[in-house]
């Protein structure tokens, strides 16, 4: 799929770094770019933030 890298094709053919927009930021832990918790500078994607959240400090108040 198109996701899995920061390259995109441009008119000419040839390749151009993508700067911005979901496929530049993925999960420090498992590299998905989709369901990113960017807030605190955190990048972890919303299934590895469960997984970790109590070894980072985060409480589950309800």
């Amino acid at each position: 799929m198109g996701k899995q890298n920061f390259w995109r094709r441009n008119n000419k053919g040839g390749l151009k770094l993508r700067k911005y927009g979901k496929g530049t930021r993925k999960c420090k832990r498992c590299g998905r770019h989709d369901g990113l918790i960017r807030k605190y500078g955190l990048y972890y994607c919303r299934q590895c933030f469960r997984e970790i959240a109590k070894e980072i400090g985060f409480k589950k108040y309800s």
